[in-house]
């Protein structure tokens, strides 16, 4: 006997999330099927706030950042811990963000790391998201992927000191131990 599974489409998910059936789930949509999302442990939902916090502020009047909210893709619609995305705000009152609509993502990785470092790079790079960070939790550490080519990016680049600066804002620099709290 073979197994087929569903591949569920932008629109059907959709339809799915507002009959409400998915209700209290903790799941998200990657490559056409639900895969239920990882619990956030004491650590990775601290250095999610904090990391908000401090981007909010650096990109004041800028960009919005997003905390842990829907980003609409081709057959996904992950939920990165943060998206650094183009105002003005009210563009996402009828739809969640778009590529066009995305400055970066950031992944808090802990227990997620393989899934952050793996899937969601494949997905985020065949997306043409332009820059995408994963902040590693167990080795402390920055992880920046950059030029993002068929489904994997040609440049990435680590680490655990000095500051970085956005793509999208080559005059905002971003300390590396804002990022890395523990």
């Amino acid at each position: 006997m073979v197994s087929t599974t569903y591949k569920w489409s932008i629109d059907r998910w959709h339809e799915l999330v507002d009959s409400g059936v998915l209700e209290g789930q903790r799941v998200e949509l990657l490559e056409g099927d639900i895969v239920e999302m990882s619990p956030e442990g004491v650590e990775h939902s601290f250095t999610n706030e904090s990391i908000v916090i401090y981007l909010r502020n650096k990109l004041s009047q800028l960009a919005h950042v997003k905390e842990s909210h829907p980003i609409t893709l081709d057959n996904s619609e992950p939920e990165p811990d943060i998206a650094i995305v183009r105002l003005p705000l009210t563009i996402y009152r009828t739809r969640h963000p778009y590529v066009e609509d995305i400055y970066w993502l950031i992944e808090v990785s802990q227990r997620t790391l393989n899934k952050d470092l793996q899937q969601k790079v494949t997905i985020y790079a065949r997306n043409s998201i332009s820059e995408y960070w994963v902040i590693d939790l167990k080795n402390k550490k920055l992880i920046i992927h950059t030029q993002p080519r068929q489904d994997k990016y040609l440049q990435v680049v680590e680490y655990q000191s000095g500051t970085v600066t956005p793509q999208a804002f080559p005059n905002i620099e971003i300390a590396i131990d804002k990022l890395l709290l523990y």
